[in-house]
Protein backbone atom coordinates (compact mmCIF):
# COMPACT_ATOMS: atom_id res chain seq x y z
CA UNK A 1 0.00 0.00 0.00
CA UNK A 2 1.42 3.36 -0.67
CA UNK A 3 0.95 5.33 2.48
CA UNK A 4 4.83 6.36 2.65
CA UNK A 5 5.06 9.96 2.37
CA UNK A 6 1.52 10.78 3.60
CA UNK A 7 0.76 13.16 5.71
CA UNK A 8 -2.35 12.41 8.10
CA UNK A 9 -3.43 15.18 10.64
CA UNK A 10 -4.57 15.40 14.14
CA UNK A 11 -7.03 17.88 14.61
CA UNK A 12 -8.98 19.46 17.48
CA UNK A 13 -12.31 20.88 15.59
CA UNK A 14 -10.12 23.26 13.34
CA UNK A 15 -7.28 23.50 15.24
CA UNK A 16 -3.97 21.82 14.24
CA UNK A 17 -3.39 19.27 16.95
CA UNK A 18 -0.06 18.06 14.47
CA UNK A 19 0.65 16.36 11.48
CA UNK A 20 2.10 12.76 11.21
CA UNK A 21 4.68 11.85 8.04
CA UNK A 22 3.80 8.36 7.42
CA UNK A 23 7.46 6.36 6.84
CA UNK A 24 6.03 3.01 7.99
CA UNK A 25 3.23 0.53 7.36
CA UNK A 26 2.63 -2.47 8.99
CA UNK A 27 -1.44 -2.74 7.65
CA UNK A 28 -3.33 -2.38 9.65
CA UNK A 29 -0.81 0.48 11.48
CA UNK A 30 1.01 3.14 10.27
CA UNK A 31 3.62 5.10 12.09
CA UNK A 32 5.76 8.55 11.31
CA UNK A 33 6.69 11.62 12.31
CA UNK A 34 4.88 13.08 15.04
CA UNK A 35 4.69 17.37 14.36
CA UNK A 36 2.74 19.06 17.04
CA UNK A 37 0.70 21.72 15.78
CA UNK A 38 -0.61 24.88 18.12
CA UNK A 39 -2.85 22.75 20.04
CA UNK A 40 -0.84 20.26 21.11
CA UNK A 41 0.05 21.20 24.69
CA UNK A 42 -4.00 20.74 25.65
CA UNK A 43 -3.75 16.68 25.15
CA UNK A 44 -0.18 15.59 25.24
CA UNK A 45 -0.72 14.82 28.90
CA UNK A 46 -3.73 12.13 27.59
CA UNK A 47 -1.76 10.79 25.35
CA UNK A 48 1.50 10.20 27.72
CA UNK A 49 -1.35 8.80 30.20
CA UNK A 50 -2.92 6.76 28.04
CA UNK A 51 0.44 4.67 26.94
CA UNK A 52 1.57 4.95 30.87
CA UNK A 53 -1.49 2.60 30.82
CA UNK A 54 -1.09 0.32 28.16
CA UNK A 55 2.50 -0.46 28.65
CA UNK A 56 1.91 -1.11 32.02
CA UNK A 57 -0.40 -3.75 34.15
CA UNK A 58 -3.50 -2.81 31.80
CA UNK A 59 -5.43 -6.44 33.02
CA UNK A 60 -5.53 -3.80 35.69
CA UNK A 61 -5.78 -0.81 34.70
CA UNK A 62 -8.08 -1.41 31.47
CA UNK A 63 -11.29 0.23 32.79
CA UNK A 64 -9.12 4.14 33.47
CA UNK A 65 -7.39 2.88 29.78
CA UNK A 66 -10.90 3.17 27.95
CA UNK A 67 -11.41 6.57 30.29
CA UNK A 68 -7.96 8.32 28.73
CA UNK A 69 -8.41 7.07 25.66
CA UNK A 70 -12.49 7.83 25.29
CA UNK A 71 -11.50 11.74 26.34
CA UNK A 72 -8.82 11.54 23.34
CA UNK A 73 -11.04 9.90 20.85
CA UNK A 74 -13.53 13.08 21.58
CA UNK A 75 -10.90 15.74 21.41
CA UNK A 76 -8.89 14.61 18.85
CA UNK A 77 -9.77 13.88 14.95
CA UNK A 78 -7.75 11.89 12.22
CA UNK A 79 -7.67 12.92 9.15
CA UNK A 80 -6.44 10.95 5.94
CA UNK A 81 -4.73 13.15 3.17
CA UNK A 82 -8.51 12.38 2.00
CA UNK A 83 -10.37 13.93 5.09
CA UNK A 84 -11.38 12.77 8.21
CA UNK A 85 -11.39 8.77 9.40
CA UNK A 86 -14.63 7.35 11.02
CA UNK A 87 -12.52 5.47 13.89
CA UNK A 88 -9.05 5.53 15.13
CA UNK A 89 -6.74 4.79 17.76
CA UNK A 90 -3.57 6.68 17.99
CA UNK A 91 -0.95 6.36 20.04
CA UNK A 92 1.78 9.49 20.05
CA UNK A 93 5.27 9.56 22.36
CA UNK A 94 7.65 12.13 21.63
CA UNK A 95 8.10 12.90 17.87
CA UNK A 96 6.45 9.23 16.62
CA UNK A 97 2.48 8.56 16.45
CA UNK A 98 1.78 5.14 15.27
CA UNK A 99 -2.34 4.42 14.64
CA UNK A 100 -4.99 2.47 12.97
CA UNK A 101 -7.94 3.52 11.58
CA UNK A 102 -10.94 2.49 9.64
CA UNK A 103 -13.73 4.49 7.22
CA UNK A 104 -16.28 2.60 9.40
CA UNK A 105 -17.03 2.57 13.31
CA UNK A 106 -15.03 -0.30 14.94
CA UNK A 107 -16.72 -3.21 16.28
CA UNK A 108 -16.96 -3.82 19.60
CA UNK A 109 -15.89 -6.10 21.41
Amino acid sequence: MGFDGEIWYVRHGEEQVGEILIDDADFPWLSGRFSPGPAYAAVEPLFSRELALLEGDLAKNSEEWETVYAEIDRRVSLHSPDGPVAEFLLHVRGDRAWFRWSDEPFEEG
